[in-house]
């Protein structure tokens, strides 16, 4: 499917605080851009994935930005945790975990999801929620990703949930906020 003005690609995110952001960059700087094949992403892109609705008729964005609203909660007690690539049979994203320490992140996205099921007819992965920030693709397969160390682990809430329109291009994606709610 594609972007049209009746089609859009929708997902609900937990925003990170800049300082987590600046973090993210320096090591995806000194630690990811010297390995080859991949390619870093904007630092203005980092974000949690809470639920990732997909190709969308435009008519879902306003249902769905009103689930977002309604649902919006803090998600506290977060951190940096570890580097990881994804999917561990064919390696294409390098993420750095995201370690929910108290538990409001996983209730913030059982939440969302459930809502998103009921009044948007999101079908919710069948596989456990696993909080992460993707910071590179890489270009092509990779057989045997590269060992990279972790970030620093840093400690910090989520500063809002928004829902973002994507537009994919050749530079990547660009996300658009739809809606946003400070938590």
């Amino acid at each position: 499917m594609s972007e049209g003005p009746d089609r859009v690609r929708l997902f609900a995110a937990l925003d990170i605080p800049e300082d987590v952001r600046a973090e993210l960059a320096r090591w995806s700087r000194e630690e990811v851009a010297a390995l080859d094949g991949l390619r870093l992403v904007e630092p203005e892109s980092f974000h949690v994935t809470l639920c990732f609705l997909g190709w969308r008729e435009a008519a879902d964005a306003r249902r769905a930005a009103a689930v977002v609203e309604r649902c919006a909660g803090p998600a506290r007690g977060l951190a940096l945790d570890g580097a990881a690539w994804f999917s561990p049979r064919r390696p294409r994203v390098l993420s750095a975990g995201v370690a929910d320490l108290g538990g409001e992140l996983h209730a913030l996205h059982a939440r969302l999801s459930g809502a998103l099921a009921e009044e948007v007819g999101y079908e919710p992965e069948h596989r456990r929620y696993n909080p992460h920030v993707t910071v590179a693709r890489a270009r092509a397969e990779l057989r045997r990703p590269p060992a990279v160390d972790p970030p620093a682990p840093l400690a910090f809430d989520g500063s809002a949930v928004t829902l973002y329109r994507s537009h994919l291009g050749r530079g990547g994606a660009r996300y658009e906020p739809v809606a946003r709610v400070v938590v």
